[in-house]
């Protein structure tokens, strides 16, 4: 590979290291015009081992508005991070898969014991939900930079504590 192709690969890795970093950052800030951006036109997501729903992103984007609202505390860890690039003739191509486990804490939103839900929402001093697995990411290269093709959530645990 050249200088020239490495230093591509390079700036790939990192566009797409965004890509997958934003998708954690959408879904924690409940940010779904964001979380829709990150999609190709049709892009799908896949959430059926963690109990939920397989289809087009923007319908799933709707799925995970309403879910999310039950963990109003919520944060994304996406670590072991595993790029495979796709290359022609040395050089970068336009399809990636990536590969990452995560961690991801949240708090239910849940009033304390005496009160009701119209005296505002309890914060736990701990996660009382948490989840772990691992994505498997489809990435293609578009007019507008890199965007997700697919994401399939493969959940290996879970904890609740309440």
């Amino acid at each position: 590979m050249t200088q020239r192709e490495e230093l591509a690969t390079v700036l790939d890795r990192l566009a797409v290291d965004a890509v997958v970093t934003g998708y954690a950052v959408a879904v924690d800030d409940a940010d779904w015009a964001g979380y829709r951006a990150l999609f190709t036109p049709g892009g799908r997501a896949d959430y059926r081992t963690a109990g939920g729903i397989e289809g087009p992103a923007a319908e799933v984007a709707d799925w995970l508005a309403e879910t999310m609202r039950l963990f109003p505390v919520r944060q994304h860890l996406i670590v072991n991070r595993r790029l495979r690039l796709e290359h022609h003739g040395g050089g970068p191509g336009d399809r990636a898969a990536l590969r990452a486990d995560y961690v991801n804490p949240m708090m239910f939103d849940t009033p304390p014991e005496g009160t009701t839900a119209d005296d505002g929402p309890r914060r736990p001093a701990e996660p009382n939900f948490m989840t772990g697995g691992r994505y498997a990411f489809g990435l293609v290269r578009t007019e507008d930079g890199w965007r997700i093709s697919s994401v399939v959530v493969q959940e290996k645990w879970r904890r609740t504590t309440l």
